[in-house]
């Protein structure tokens, strides 16, 4: 088996408007995108499989993925432009998204290698026509031996209305070992429900270990029976742009440190201690802190990492 991790998804160019309207600048990004990156600068053999145009947008977002060590597969560059999401910042730092996205992964773009980890993530899991390539790619992948992580990170203006999305989403978090997602994501999915409902309601769908981040609060979550808050590392925020795609990261990188990716590695999740779990998505939410204290989706490097207690 390979030691590569793929990451399937939306790459794309991020264009920062500020609270006045303002243009600040673009730069890459795309939650897989994203998460790739976080992969890349923490040291994992990391593959994207996403699409961008054959133009200067293109160009950098291709140069800015392959500068973090991730490379892309073969046919990444075939769209007629690269797609752009337009963050409207507000003054508290959040942001506000707009899209103009093509998203037409086909299955035979990613090769049937069998790889130590798949995470997939966002709209590309919803968007047709490459989301059930993306379904497929991910079954594939479960079924010849590879651990899987998803996170719905929900794009209410893009995807359509969460009863629309929902039979996609919930089709993802049964192939995930590991399901990550925001209490905002929960809360457009399932209104009016609890987080601990929610968790269930994807254990019972088949993901070993639940994450839910919320915000300045930290995060919960949940393994077997047992369930843990974790709260979030002190810093000054800059944006909040990429801080739950860290944490995604994060959490793969500290899985792959403890060899425990992988379907054989998964499998060991549910006998996790709370220890171990708390030092897995403590690592997480610690990157997750830095990307916060900078512009933009600026993920962390491990040497970045080792300056945070």
């Amino acid at each position: 088996m390979s030691d590569t991790v793929v990451v399937i998804g939306e790459a794309l160019m991020d264009c920062v408007i500020g609270p006045s309207g303002e243009p600040l600048h673009e730069v890459p990004g795309g939650s897989p995108m994203n998460v790739a990156i976080g992969l890349g600068r923490l040291g994992l053999s990391t593959l994207l499989a996403a699409r961008v145009g054959a133009d200067a947008r293109g160009a950098t977002i291709t140069s800015h993925v392959r500068d973090s060590g991730v490379a892309l597969i073969e046919k990444s560059s075939g769209l007629d432009a690269t797609s752009t999401a337009t963050a409207h910042l507000s003054e508290d730092g959040s942001a506000r998204y707009e899209f103009d996205l093509v998203w037409d992964l086909e299955p035979s773009m990613v090769q049937t290698t069998p790889y130590l980890h798949v995470h997939a993530g966002s709209i590309a899991c919803t968007l047709e026509p490459g989301a059930s390539a993306v379904l497929e790619i991910v079954k594939r992948s479960r079924a010849a031996g590879a651990s899987i992580s998803y996170d719905p990170n929900v794009r209410p203006h893009i995807m359509g209305s969460a009863s629309e999305v929902m039979p996609q989403i919930e089709a993802m978090v049964g192939l995930a070992h590991l399901v990550k997602a925001s209490d905002e994501d929960a809360a457009w999915l399932y209104p009016g429900v609890s987080l601990e409902e929610v968790a269930a309601r994807w254990q019972t769908l088949g993901a070993t270990l639940v994450v839910i981040t919320r915000g300045a609060e930290g995060a919960r979550l949940w393994w077997s029976d047992a369930e843990l808050s974790l709260p979030s590392h002190a810093t000054t925020v800059v944006d909040t742009i990429g801080a739950g795609d860290t944490v995604t990261a994060g959490l793969i990188s500290a899985l792959a440190t403890r060899s425990l990716l992988g379907g054989a590695g998964a499998k060991r999740w549910e006998t996790l201690s709370d220890n171990d779990l708390v030092d897995i998505v403590s690592f997480a939410l610690r990157a997750a802190a830095i990307t916060v204290s900078r512009a933009g989706a600026d993920v962390p490097t491990l040497a970045d990492m080792k300056g945070v207690i």
